[in-house]
Parts: C-alpha cells; sequence; structure tokens
C-alpha cells in the first residue's frame, strides 16, 4: 500500500469528492492504465475513456474484476470502490446514453495514477485452475492487473462451460499486465513455473483436461526465448518440464465470477503452492 497525502486520505479513505473540472486526469486522453493510487491495482484502459463534461474523468467500462459497488448510505447513489484494497473512486451511473455501453463511472482523479501504453507490459500463462494462478500473479508488486480468461483454442467467445466440455482447445489462463518500471518479464516467468507443476502433462493437480495444461504464450521473440531458458533451466535440474510455449492468439476474458474469485471469496487456493526451482 501506498502512502497517502492528507487529500488523498480524504477522499480515497473517507470516501470524499474533488471540486469539478479540478482533477489532472479530467482532460487526459493519453493511452495506458489508470490504476488505484492506493494500492496500484489497474483499474481502468484510456480506451474507455470519454468526454462527459461533468467535471470528473468519466470510463463506459472498467478491467474485468477491478472494481466493486455499493449501495450509498443513503441509497441514492452506487458508489465505486477498487476491488484489492476498498479504495473509494468516486460512482457508477447508469441511463444517461452517453456512449452505446451507457454506463459512466464518474472518478476521482486523486484516486488514480496513470501508467502509460510504453510502460505496460503483457504476459499470458496457463497453469492449471485460473483462480489459483491469478491469485499468485496479483501479489506481486509491479503487476498492474490479472484477468482470468480462455486463450489458445479454435472456438470464438467461448464460455467456461464450453472450455470445459473439452473440445475448444482453449487454456484457462490469466493475463497479466504490468509496469515494466518495477517488475521484468521474466520475473513473472520464473514465478510462473513455481507456482505450479510443469511436468504434469494431464493437466494441473486434481484438476484434469487439456484446458488445465501447462503454457506460455509468448507476444515477442523475447518472451518465448526467455520462456524457452528457464524450461532449459528446469530440464537441467532434472525436471521433466511439458510446458508449451505458443504464440500469443486472442485472449478470452472468463465470466465475471471468475475474476478475482479467491479475493471476493475469501477462499485460498488449493491446487498452487510455490516451490522455490531456480535457486
Amino acid at each position: 500500500m501506498r502512502d497517502l497525502t492528507p487529500e488523498e486520505t480524504r477522499i480515497i479513505v473517507n470516501k470524499g469528492t474533488e471540486a469539478p473540472f479540478s482533477g489532472r486526469y479530467n482532460e487526459h486522453f493519453a493511452a495506458g492504465i489508470y490504476t488505484c493510487r492506493r494500492c496500484g491495482a489497474g483499474l481502468y484502459r484510456s480506451e474507455d475513456k470519454f468526454r462527459s463534461r461533468c467535471g470528473w474523468p468519466s470510463f463506459d467500462d472498467e478491467i474485468a474484476g477491478a472494481v466493486r459497488r455499493e449501495a450509498d448510505a443513503d441509497g441514492a447513489r452506487t458508489e465505486i470502490l477498487c476491488q484489492r484494497c476498498g479504495g473509494h473512486l468516486g460512482h457508477v451511473f447508469e441511463g444517461e446514453r452517453l456512449t452505446g455501453k451507457n454506463v459512466r463511472h464518474c472518478v476521482n482523479s486523486t484516486s488514480m495514477v496513470f501508467i502509460p501504453a510504453a510502460r505496460v507490459g503483457r504476459a499470458v500463462f496457463a497453469g492449471g485452475c485460473f483462480w489459483g494462478v491469478e491469485y499468485s500473479f496479483e501479489k506481486v508488486p509491479g503487476v498492474i492487473s490479472v484477468t482470468s480468461g480462455y486463450t489458445g483454442g479454435h472456438v470464438e467467445n467461448p464460455t467456461y462451460r464450453d472450455v470445459c466440455g473439452g473440445k475448444t482447445g482453449h487454456r484457462e489462463a490469466v493475463e497479466v499486465l504490468f509496469d515494466r518500471d518495477q517488475v521484468d518479464y521474466e520475473t513473472l516467468a520464473r514465478l510462473f513455473f513455481e507456482i505450479h507443476d510443469p511436468t504434469q502433462a494431464d493437466g494441473q493437480g486434481p484438476d484434469i483436461g487439456e484446458q488445465y495444461r501447462s503454457a506460455v504464450f509468448y507476444e515477442s521473440e523475447e518472451q518465448k526465448q526467455t520462456a524457452e531458458r528457464l524450461i532449459e533451466v528446469l530440464k537441467g535440474k532434472g525436471l521433466g518440464v511439458v510446458t508449451e510455449v505458443r504464440r500469443a492468439g486472442r485472449f478470452w476474458p472468463a465470466e465475471d465470477y471468475h475474476q478475482d474469485y479467491y479475493a471476493r471469496t475469501g477462499k485460498t487456493p488449493y491446487c498452487h503452492t510455490r516451490v522455490k526451482r531456480f535457486e
């Protein structure tokens, strides 16, 4: 958690509101990710920001699982909070017909920190049930957001039921967005190989099936080379690694009830335990 100034505390902790048209992000439209000022979690993508002329930054969508909604004490409005830390963001309104999604997240600039697109890295990993993989990556400093989803198959817009049927070719995977100034791809890849069993060919732990098989989906030649080098290191230690290294394709976010599953339910991962393999 970041230390907050008195003004940030007034808004983020005590649910205050900054003056209209005063926030640094009100007329800010650069490409990138808006993150929580208190905990660093990713909240909004720049492509979902629009000019509402209401006096505060406005978005018509959020990063999957990033924002929690709660009714105000008087029931008049719906408050929005960071899902990870509970910090106050602002309020959400529907039915205004300002965009095609007909939703407006009215957010205090003070509640956010913007990360330019050039600093945002992306990694995609499949290591069994995405609940546990997501849980592990969300704890890494510098990770902006982790989204559970499906990738690697041939069916468009798959559902959880489709993927569980074992005929889509998709894996349960996570999309990790990270701040390159705080963490690098190799650190994330090393973690990936330590939080699941890369030697299990038929799934992961008790979860058996093609959708649970281990894979790294690379976005660049550099990511590919990093994954292959780490696999060779593990093989040199006597591990029979079966993790596939495949070019990244379309990533389909999973249903909302899969996002931040353990954070929302208060449960703990049942098949992902970190085992140090590189030291």
